[in-house]
C-alpha cells in the first residue's frame, strides 16, 4: 500500500461545527436503566416501560459485545443517507450487500443532498416522513427533535446496545454520555465514540516558508503574528493566513486559547465562568474581545486573507488555489487538507518542487494558554419515534449497535472485508491490496483500479469513522497525522467541560428564539469588526445591542437550568 500524505478529513455537512460532549456526572436518579433484553420472538411492545423506567423488549436473537450480530429473520431498515457529490451511491457498491450478508439486515437509503442536509433532514423528521435510522447526528442536533417527541430516548434501550456500553466504559466516556441527557434525564442520540480525541481542524503551515523567513513553527498566536509579518515582508503580495470556512473553523480552534468559544464551537454561546460560578455569554467576555481584536489586527496589517472569512464556505477550495500560488502560507484544515494542498501545489509548482506542509497543534492564546477543545464525540445516530411500537425495534437497536460500535464493523466500514480488499498485520498495519485504491487518502494511486470508496462504498462519509479506536484512526492516516495527534496529546490541555444545562421544553423554545437572534447579531458584528467594516471603538455599542436583544434573559434561562440540574445531582448524592 502506497500513500503520499494523509487522507481527507471527514467534514460534517452544513456550516455548523461540532458541538462538544461534556463530562460531569449526572444524578444517579436521572440514570434510567433499561431492562435487559432476552431471547424470544419479536413483539409489538417497543414502548412498554419497565418498573425501572427503561423500555422492556422481547428480542428474536441474542446480542453481545464484539460478536457478530445476525437478525433471526430478513429485515429491512430505512436510513437517511446524505449524498456527497464526489461519492454518489452506485450499483457497484459492496457496502449494503456485505452488511446484509453478515447481519440479515438490508439498509434501504432515503437520499438527501449534502448541500442542504440539515434543512432536508429537519423537514423529513418533523413531517414524520424520515426513515427510522438517522445517521450523521452530532451532539446537540437531537435537542429539537427530543423536545417534539420525534425521536426515541435511546437511554431507555441502552441494555440492548452491548457494544456501545462496552466502549463507553472501556474508553472512559460514561460521564460524557450522561451529559447528553436532556431535562427529562434521557438522551436521544448515541454519539460516535473516539478512543483518542484531538481537534480535527487546526492550522496547516508551509513549514519550508516559515523556516525560510526564520520563524519556525509557531507555538502561540503571538508567535504566529510575528511569523506572518516576516512572511509578508518576504512575499509582499501575499495575505499569508487564511481559513476557507467563512472564518468558522479558525475562530473555533483559536478561541480556546483566548478563553472563549467561537465559530463552529460557538454552540449556544454560553461559557462557564469559574469565578462567578455561572454561565456568561461568551461575546460579552474580555477573552472573546481579545480574540476579535487579534484577527482584526491581522486583517488591518494585510496578514489575513479576508476573502477566506467572507466567501461562502467552499470547503477551502479557493484557499487551496491561493496556497498553491504562494498567496497563503498557513490555513485551516484537517489531516486530509495537507494532501489537498500538496496536490494543488504540485500542479502549480511542478511534481519535483520541494515544499513541506505540516499540521500543527492549535496555537496557545493569551488568556487560557495552550488549551484546546474538550474531549469530544463524533457523529452518531437517532431512531425516529415511529418505530417505538415496531415489532422489529429490538432488531433495529441491536443492528445499529453492531454497525456503529463493534470493532469488526468499524474496520469493515473503513476498509471493506478483511482478506478481500485489505490485510492487517498483528501490529494493526493495514495493506490495501494492489488492485484497490483509496483516492481520498492517496493510497495505491499507482496500482489500484478500483476505488474502495467511490466504487465499493467503503470509507463512506456517512458511516465510516463515526467510532474509532486509535489503531483504526492511525491505519488510514499518514505518520504526519500520528505525529500531530501526539503533539496535541503531549503539549496541549483540553479545556474542562462545562457543567450540564439541560433545558425543559418551554425553556428550549424560549432559548431558541433568543439565542438565534443573538447569534445572528454576533455573527454580523464580529465579521464586520474583523474585516474592518466596523471600528473596534464601537465594541461597547455592540455590547449594548446584545443587551437590547435580550442577552440577560437568555443567560437567566441557561443558568436556571444549570442550577436546577446541579441541585438534582446534589440531592441524589
Amino acid at each position: 500500500m502506497r500513500r503520499a500524505m494523509s487522507g481527507v478529513g471527514r467534514i460534517r455537512p452544513g456550516s455548523r461545527g461540532l458541538v462538544l460532549g461534556a463530562g460531569a456526572v449526572a444524578a444517579a436518579s436521572l440514570v434510567l436503566s433499561a431492562c435487559s433484553g432476552g431471547g424470544g420472538t419479536p413483539s409489538g411492545d417497543g414502548g412498554q416501560q419497565s418498573e425501572g423506567g427503561g423500555a422492556q423488549l422481547q428480542c428474536a436473537q441474542e446480542s453481545a459485545a464484539d460478536e457478530q450480530f445476525k437478525a433471526a429473520e430478513p429485515t429491512e431498515l430505512g436510513i437517511l443517507w446524505t449524498d456527497w457529490p464526489e461519492t454518489p451511491v452506485t450499483d457497484s457498491w459492496q457496502l449494503f450487500d456485505t452488511i446484509e450478508e453478515l447481519t440479515n439486515v438490508r439498509l434501504v437509503p432515503t437520499h438527501i443532498p449534502f448541500s442542504d442536509k440539515e434543512e432536508k433532514q429537519g423537514l423529513l423528521i418533523s413531517a414524520g416522513d424520515a426513515p427510522p435510522l438517522i445517521p450523521l447526528v452530532y451532539t446537540g442536533d437531537e435537542k429539537q427533535y427530543a423536545a417534539s417527541g420525534a425521536v426515541l430516548p435511546l437511554s431507555d434501550y441502552s441494555d440492548y446496545m452491548p457494544n456501545f456500553n462496552k466502549y463507553v466504559d472501556q474508553w472512559d466516556l460514561r460521564a460524557m454520555v450522561d451529559d447528553l441527557r436532556q431535562e427529562d434525564g434521557k438522551y436521544y442520540m448515541t454519539p460516535g465514540l473516539q478512543e483518542v480525541s484531538v481537534p480535527v481542524f487546526t492550522v496547516i503551515i508551509r513549514k519550508d516558508v516559515f523556516d525560510e523567513v526564520g520563524a519556525g513553527v509557531p507555538n502561540t498566536w503571538d508567535e504566529m503574528y510575528e511569523a506572518l509579518k516576516k512572511i509578508k515582508a518576504k512575499y509582499p503580495d501575499s495575505y499569508p493566513l487564511g481559513d476557507g470556512f467563512e472564518g468558522q473553523s479558525m475562530l473555533n480552534y483559536a478561541a480556546h486559547g483566548f478563553g472563549a468559544v467561537a465559530g463552529w464551537g460557538f454552540g449556544d454561546g454560553a461559557f462557564w465562568d469559574e469565578d462567578k460560578g455561572e454561565f456568561v455569554y461568551t461575546p460579552t467576555t474580555d477573552g472573546y474581545k481579545q480574540l476579535v481584536e487579534y484577527f482584526a489586527k491581522l486583517a488591518d496589517e494585510g496578514l489575513l486573507d479576508t476573502e477566506s472569512f467572507t466567501q461562502k464556505n467552499d470547503g477551502a477550495g479557493t484557499v487551496r488555489e491561493k496556497v498553491a500560488n504562494n498567496q497563503i502560507f498557513a490555513a485551516s484544515g484537517a489531516s486530509g487538507t495537507v494532501n489537498e494542498f500538496v496536490i494543488a501545489t504540485q500542479e502549480v509548482l511542478g511534481p519535483d518542487a520541494e515544499f513541506e506542509f505540516v499540521q500543527i497543534a492549535p496555537p496557545g492564546g493569551p488568556v487560557a494558554g495552550e488549551t484546546v477543545e474538550p474531549r469530544n464525540f463524533w457523529n452518531g445516530f437517532m431512531l425516529t419515534s415511529k418505530v417505538k411500537d415496531d415489532p422489529n425495534l429490538c432488531t433495529y437497536l441491536q443492528f445499529a449497535d453492531w454497525l456503529y460500535y463493534s470493532d469488526e464493523a468499524r474496520w469493515l466500514l473503513q476498509w471493506g472485508p478483511e482478506g478481500e480488499t485489505y490485510t492487517r498485520d498483528a501490529d494493526g498495519t493495514v495493506t490495501l491490496k494492489p488492485e484497490y485504491k483509496l483516492e481520498a487518502y492517496n493510497i495505491n494511486m499507482d496500482t489500484g483500479t478500483i476505488d474502495i470508496q467511490k466504487d465499493l462504498g467503503w470509507a463512506s462519509n456517512v458511516l465510516a469513522g463515526s467510532s474509532e479506536s486509535r489503531e483504526l484512526k492511525q491505519s488510514y492516516n499518514a505518520p504526519a497525522f500520528v505525529e500531530y495527534m501526539d503533539s496535541v496529546i503531549d503539549n496541549r490541555t483540553p479545556r474542562a467541560p462545562f457543567p450540564p444545562r439541560p433545558l425543559n421544553e418551554m425553556e428550549l423554545e424560549q432559548a431558541s428564539l433568543l439565542g438565534t437572534s443573538l447569534k445572528d447579531s454576533v455573527d454580523t458584528a464580529v465579521l464586520q469588526f474583523i474585516v474592518g467594516q466596523r471600528d473596534l471603538s464601537e465594541w461597547d455599542q455592540f455590547q449594548s445591542e446584545l443587551q437590547a436583544a435580550g442577552v440577560q434573559q437568555y443567560m437567566d434561562i441557561i443558568n436556571t437550568a444549570q442550577k436546577r440540574h446541579a441541585e438534582a445531582v446534589a440531592d441524589a448524592s
